[in-house]
């Protein structure tokens, strides 16, 4: 047998490495070395060599802005692959002056015919050869146009994404395929199981009425057949200008991004070009509050073996802060804090069973069938929401639960739960930038908000700060203010507006008593 070759423990023999063979030997006769800790190198082995990054600059978002406004921002990561996409400061928001829906139809029509391609299959043809793939979202303050792909093929995306944006063809046979699938996404939208969508229009409607993140995501029926080339144009020449745009991209070179920025969105003319001034509205959020009630028959939403009971959906919200204000973190840490869920969900760690929704409305009260909190943020304003539903005969009851826990927030927090909040949150945030995708689109909207972006490990901080005075002070704050509610299904049981207020501003949260001779 070879003489560096030993036996282990459990009978089978195997090599040790030349330089460890004199160590090995010196002290594996006798029971080892008692004086030698495990934390100590082995006499005779190597010192290990670590892979090291040269400072933090590897992980910071770097910024450009061009003459004309535009503004790029990379992050490196490694990887074959890249995200790069087009991010607008426009949406729903700001179609006051305008016909209601315009945003939702540029989103449909996004990734058509351009200047250069002739159709949405050579769009996509294009993008195949770098394997690549292309996304449109439009929010109530965003619009993102985003391409996944190999990134080789960088100059040919940015070349795509700058077509798409200032010189989409528009033609009438794609505007009218787009009110054909408006159309059928608006018929969708009050047929589907779950309301959370159509409840999160109606609770931004109540909660701002009329006015800039109140207006209408979806495009109203009524205007389907209104939107032509026109229409969409006069809005395109006040929005879609360069210093509303950020260029972001997440796994390229930073210079690479900067000089493909130069080479295709510089000096480049968009198909609406107009001599008129632009007409931008800058209207701040105004939270008014409110109440919108759609009476609806929700037995038949879901039919078949397993049929969904029928339900009424309330949602109750107040106003809370912008992510651009400090509270912004304390209000995170308070949603997480609140949770919920269905009343169903099998348990585990991270899935929010501890929870306040869930313990102290899902597990107390059977009936329940959902309670969830919700936070929406924008740059002026924001809004904190409980979506809760139930058999329509209980509404009363549920919406007093939900008022009892809008109030106990501003009572004592315990330590755990606090810890618990927070470090969910991190883990949530960290969890969530793993992908490429998330990377880009929180570059790209921090820098369109802010001209800079905060990295994960100053949120994470930021999020370990806050203390239960914090929680207990954010809510003071929103307790002040008149609530906005939504209601869907059979509301014959909903108490009136002002008695959710007044449940709201008392001390424990109950609605006022009702005395009835008749039930």
């Amino acid at each position: 047998m070879a003489a560096n070759m030993v036996r282990f423990r459990g009978g089978a023999w195997g090599p040790v490495r030349r330089f460890g063979l004199a160590a090995y030997r010196k002290y594996s006769s006798g029971g080892g070395c008692p004086n030698i800790p495990l934390t100590s190198p082995l006499p005779g082995v190597p010192k290990p060599v670590f892979a090291t990054v040269d400072g933090q600059e590897k992980f910071e978002t770097k910024v450009t802005t061009l003459e004309n406004g535009l503004r790029i921002a990379s992050q490196n990561k490694f990887g074959q692959f890249c995200t790069v996409g087009i991010l607008i400061n426009s949406g729903s928001r700001h179609e006051a002056k305008y016909l209601s829906g315009i945003s939702h139809f540029l989103e449909k029509l996004a990734f058509s015919s351009t200047a250069q391609f002739g159709s949405k299959d050579e769009i996509l043809l294009t993008l195949e050869k770098h394997g690549g793939i292309c996304d449109c979202q439009a929010s109530r303050d965003t619009t993102m146009y985003a391409v996944s792909a190999d990134a080789k093929g960088l100059d040919t995306v940015v070349n795509l994404l700058a077509d798409v944006v200032l010189q989409p063809r528009l033609s009438d046979e794609e505007i009218e395929m787009t009110r054909m699938a408006v159309q059928f996404e608006l018929q969708d939208l009050n047929m589907r199981p779950d309301p959370e969508p159509l409840l999160t229009e109606m609770i931004h409607a109540a909660a701002y009425r009329e006015n800039t993140v109140g207006l209408n995501r979806f495009c109203p029926v009524e205007n389907i057949e209104k939107m032509d080339r026109k229409v969409l144009h006069s809005y395109l020449q006040n929005y879609y200008t360069p210093d509303r745009m950020v260029l972001a991209g997440v796994g390229i070179e930073h210079e690479q991004l900067v000089e493909c920025a130069r080479k295709y969105l510089l000096g480049v003319d968009p198909v609406w070009k107009s001599d008129k001034p632009k007409q931008v509205d800058k209207s701040v959020a105004q939270y008014t509050g409110g109440i919108i009630k759609l009476e609806k028959d929700m037995s038949d939403v879901s039919l078949g073996p397993t049929p969904i009971p029928e339900l009424t959906h309330i949602m109750i919200g107040l106003e809370s802060c912008s992510f651009l204000e400090e509270d912004f973190i304390p209000f995170a840490v308070l949603n997480m804090m609140m949770g919920g869920g269905g009343s169903f969900s099998a348990g585990g760690p991270g899935k929010g069973m501890f929870t306040r929704l869930y313990l102290n409305v899902l597990n107390r009260h059977h009936w329940m069938y959902n309670a969830t909190s919700y936070h929406h943020s924008y740059e002026d304003t924001g809004l904190l929401c409980i979506h809760a539903s139930a058999d329509p005969r209980q509404v009363r009851e549920m919406v007093e639960i939900i008022t009892r826990e809008f109030i106990l927030m501003a009572g004592a927090v315990g330590e755990v739960e606090l810890e618990r909040a927070k470090t969910q949150l991190k883990s949530m945030l960290m969890m969530n930038l793993e992908s490429r995708p998330v990377i880009f689109e929180d570059v790209g909207r921090q820098v369109l908000a802010t001209n800079t972006r905060k990295l994960p490990h100053e949120l994470c901080s930021l999020i370990g700060n806050v203390t239960p005075n914090d929680i207990k002070r954010v809510v003071a704050k929103m307790l002040r203010n008149k609530p906005a509610v939504a209601a869907l299904g059979d509301l014959t049981e909903l108490p009136t507006y002002e008695h959710i207020q007044a449940a709201l501003s008392s001390k424990d949260g109950r609605l006022p008593r009702m005395h009835r001779l008749f039930r």
